[in-house]
């Protein structure tokens, strides 16, 4: 079958739309009709070269969509099932799996490496030349092929918008505060980084108790946006070192907990810098291929600080999704003022400046 998709050809250079040719489901295999996908910054540093995938490929992670097709042996997926895709497929059963930390699992590393499906073939092609898979998952084209252990059933009175917000901003920055921080009650909290991912630390932070959080970004526009998602305190990285703000802030203390949500050496050594004795630091910001921190080694051990990475919210999907969907029905997380803007898919990389720029706070490819 044909498909609209956006495609990536070479790095550094715009998206294209295509019509490319789309292979049916294979064993254990689905086709989703995509209805929504999230302009995350991830695939922008695919675009822009700073994260390696093959390539030519169709990029998108974040989506939410219909099955409109089943492979062979398909049994947990129905026709006409809403699902959101999960982009870290993950094989139940290895060391991390029982972990409950499926985004560190081998197979869906491997499916993210190669851009291929388990069978060592992509189900897209052009012209005749193989297009690849991105994360197992290439939301930016109308229909996509995924394996069914990557898509997870959602109720059908979602909006699709808003459940395609879930499956990678929500659970990436809500997850990590929820997960990775082991967060107390009344803790202080700084967040680098005011963006999609951003502000939901904020709101995880919040459901976790924290009294004092602070936003870091260099747009006021984003500082504004998280002040009403939460945050108690503003910092213009511009305009003034966030560092010494915060420690004015805490009376030198610094915070208990320091999220890093846009992937830089600079920010993430601030974050680091800003912490309390026995603080931690939380790296969610994906960093480019040759990204290196320099950091100094005496509070490490004298103030007994700690650095760490969180994947994915450092969350278990299958669990996690279907408890933020009900705290999100409960009135304890708000997608509605996440999403700021939508586009076709004609527009993609309008929607690609606008994030950017600082204009958009979490925006929605919609088919």
């Amino acid at each position: 079958m044909k498909t609209k998709a956006a495609v990536l050809f070479e790095a550094n250079k715009k998206l294209e739309i295509c019509n490319v040719d789309l292979a049916k489901p294979q064993k254990g295999e689905v086709c989703v009709e995509m209805k929504a996908a999230g302009v995350c910054h991830t695939d922008y540093s695919v675009m822009k070269g700073q994260l390696n995938a093959p390539l030519p490929a169709i990029l998108g992670h974040e989506g939410a969509g219909v099955v409109i097709e089943v492979g062979d042996g398909v049994s947990d997926i129905q026709l006409g099932d809403h699902v959101i895709p999960l982009w870290r497929l993950s094989c139940g059963e290895c060391e991390y799996c029982l972990r409950r930390r499926p985004a560190l699992c081998a197979v869906g590393s491997k499916i993210r490496s190669s851009g291929r499906m388990s069978d060592g073939r992509s189900r897209f092609s052009f012209k005749g030349k193989e297009i690849f898979h991105f994360a197992g998952v290439s939301a930016f084209s109308n229909f996509s092929v995924i394996p069914e252990g990557a898509v997870l059933k959602i109720s059908k009175d979602l909006p699709f918008d808003l459940a395609a917000l879930i499956g990678c901003s929500v659970i990436t920055g809500v997850g990590s505060a929820m997960n990775a921080a082991e967060m107390r009650p009344g803790c202080s909290v700084a967040v680098f980084g005011a963006g999609g991912i951003g502000v939901n630390v904020i709101q995880g932070a919040i459901l976790e108790g924290a009294k004092e959080i602070i936003a870091i970004d260099q747009y006021d526009s984003r500082l504004e946006q998280a002040k009403t998602f939460g945050a108690t305190k503003l910092i213009n990285s511009k305009k003034e070192d966030p560092v010494a703000a915060i420690r004015q802030f805490t009376n030198e203390r610094g915070v208990d907990f320091a999220f890093e949500a846009v992937g830089l050496p600079i920010t993430i050594q601030q974050a680091y810098e800003s912490l309390s004795k026995a603080g931690k630091a939380i790296v969610i910001g994906i960093p480019s291929n040759t990204a290196k921190i320099s950091i100094s080694a005496v509070p490490l051990v004298f103030e007994e600080r700690t650095i760490t990475g969180s994947l994915y919210g450092s969350a278990s999907p299958r669990l996690d999704i279907p408890k933020m969907i009900n705290l999100y029905k409960d009135g304890k997380l708000n997608l509605e003022k996440l999403l700021t803007n939508q586009y076709p898919l004609e527009e993609i990389n309008e929607a690609y400046d606008a994030m950017m720029s600082g204009e958009s706070l979490r925006s929605v490819v919609t088919f």
